[in-house]
């Protein structure tokens, strides 16, 4: 089987087909996008069937800012595997990473881990519950799959589609949650009065992205932070998506505001699975009373990975990197949208960057770039998310290609109908069109 064949195989064994939802080939260039993977190392990722191709789309869904395979990881993590990864007793590497965030983040006290951001926000949202002994949670951003978040799409259908994925289903989730999970937009000062006008005395947190596409503006975070101790609740930045790859640790630090409780995973370990959440003694003590345990949140591997990356960090300070390398990108999409006369619009945080075109059907368009992409061996959509594996090389031949793509899709505009240029189906939109 061919690797499209292979993945219309999956589908009848895992409903789905994948396990992350952003991973699904529909999403990009159904019937071309490449679903499974033999090997990745710098950006170079090699499918099933033993087509390479540069990844200049998501890097692992951001988790590899480093590039994939980055030896003196990979070496440590080896390492810590030929001495045992698990066992009865615990790993002193999460000691080690516990005293390393708490350093790098001279405002908190205490730590707790897991493995991924889905559990690790759980954890931190179960905390603050405890902390404030409410229920309601008010969220701006994306953070995962859990109950306690889809609960805001139990009292409106689209009530997170603003929130970076639209269409997440509620189904599973108890209908008793209704009410429980309240929705603001970034930088609306408006919304968040409302909101806290309304809720603020039933809330027991504030759980945000500090950042993500665009920063916040002046005053807003600020906001949030009064709000949040005016009513005694608990401030969660998720830097999930945006630490580590803005900075050495958490993008708030430049910001100047510190939450209670910060929560980390993908870029903190390269690929590997870890997460953190650190925050104040005050806050986080009570964790120590709630039952949050789980066996695999004991085991060495993802520990050393972090602390392996956090070195990497200390030692490359990559991030300056990463912002350059997302600047010259955005630039390259402003350029060729000039020379072809296709409008379009971007949003970037620099190390993190999305466009779409406009005065077209931007979902056709967006298509249309992936497939274009994948015949130049390019992992390339209409998001960007910067490794310093991008070299200088890679940049220019990923110039060229998108500046074809550009030309590609204006001669097609041209022609009348932007559906005709499509070498495959559409892509799908969102988690409804999946299902």
């Amino acid at each position: 089987m061919n690797d499209q064949e292979y993945y219309d195989y999956a589908k009848t064994l895992i409903p789905g087909g994948t396990q992350l939802l952003s991973k699904r080939p529909e999403l990009q260039a159904p019937g071309l996008w490449p679903a499974y993977f033999t090997e990745a190392k710098g950006c170079v990722v090699t499918d099933t069937d033993c087509r390479h191709y540069r990844d200049f789309s998501f890097m692992g869904l951001g988790s590899c800012v480093l590039g994939y395979g980055v030896p003196a990881i990979d070496q440590a993590v080896v390492s810590r595997i030929r001495q045992g990864a698990m066992s009865t007793l615990n790993p002193p590497e999460e000691v080690a990473l516990a005293e390393t965030l708490l350093e790098i983040h001279p405002w908190a006290d205490k730590v707790r881990f897991a493995r991924t951001g889905g559990e690790i926000l759980a954890v931190a949202v179960r905390i603050a519950r405890a902390h404030t002994r409410r229920s309601t949670i008010a969220v701006c951003g994306y953070h995962g799959w859990h109950d306690w978040y889809l609960a805001a799409n139990l009292s409106a259908a689209n009530a997170l589609d603003e929130h970076l994925l639209p269409g997440l289903s509620p189904l599973g989730v108890p209908t008793e949650l209704r009410g429980t999970c309240q929705t603001f937009r970034f930088n609306d000062f408006d919304a968040f009065d409302e909101l806290i006008s309304r809720h603020g005395n039933d809330l027991a947190a504030i759980v945000m992205e500090p950042l993500r596409y665009e920063p916040p503006e002046s005053g807003f975070l600020e906001r949030v932070k009064e709000a949040a101790e005016k009513y005694g609740l608990v401030l969660i930045f998720d830097e999930i998506t945006s630490g580590w790859r803005n900075r050495l640790g958490g993008v708030h630090l430049d910001f100047g505001i510190t939450p209670d409780i910060a929560v980390f995973a993908k870029a903190m370990s390269n690929g590997y699975p870890m997460a953190a959440a650190i925050g104040t003694a005050e806050t986080m003590d009570i964790a120590g009373s709630s039952f949050i345990s789980s066996t695999y949140w004991s085991e060495a591997i993802g520990p050393t990975a972090a602390l392996a990356t956090i070195a990497e960090f200390k030692r490359n300070q990559p991030w300056k990197g990463l912002k350059k390398t997302g600047r010259k990108v955005v630039e390259i999409w402003r350029s060729a949208s000039s020379r072809h006369s296709l409008p379009i619009e971007c949003h970037s945080s620099d190390a993190l960057s999305h466009f779409s075109l406009k005065d077209c059907d931007a979902n056709v368009a967006k298509t249309i770039f992936a497939q274009q992409m994948l015949e130049k061996n390019f992992l390339a959509t209409t998001s960007f998310y910067a490794s310093t594996a991008h070299a200088e090389a890679d940049i220019d031949d990923y110039a060229e290609a998108c500046d074809q793509s550009f030309q590609y899709i204006k001669n097609a505009l041209s022609k009348g109908d932007l559906k005709n240029a499509l070498t495959g189906p559409e892509a799908h939109i969102g988690f409804t069109r999946l299902n």
